[in-house]
């Protein structure tokens, strides 16, 4: 199956891809109808969500929107956000 798609850019540099040169990860996704792949990434979603993402966007300090003292880190769904804690010596 020869199938061309879109140009990629990496490293600053244009590459064409075929189909058999991608990985089978991505392939298999593409092989999915638009609704198998609508399905799936609900399921991703949800199982981002259940790991504590955030619907809240980041602050945008180059927005001519941003109001620094609106801002504060809220926890993600009244949990504990994700950080690591050292504890003992250091």
């Amino acid at each position: 199956m020869e199938l061309a798609l879109p140009p990629r850019i990496c490293n600053g540099y244009l590459y064409r891809v075929t189909y058999e040169q991608l990985p089978d990860e991505w392939k298999e996704w593409l092989d999915l109808t638009p609704m198998e792949r609508f399905r799936r990434s609900e399921e991703l979603f949800a199982q981002y969500l259940a790991m504590g993402g955030s619907l809240d966007p980041d602050p945008d300090p180059t927005s001519p929107f941003d109001d620094p003292s609106q801002w504060r880190p809220d926890l993600a769904h009244g949990r504990a956000g994700l950080r690591l804690v050292r504890r003992g010596a250091s």
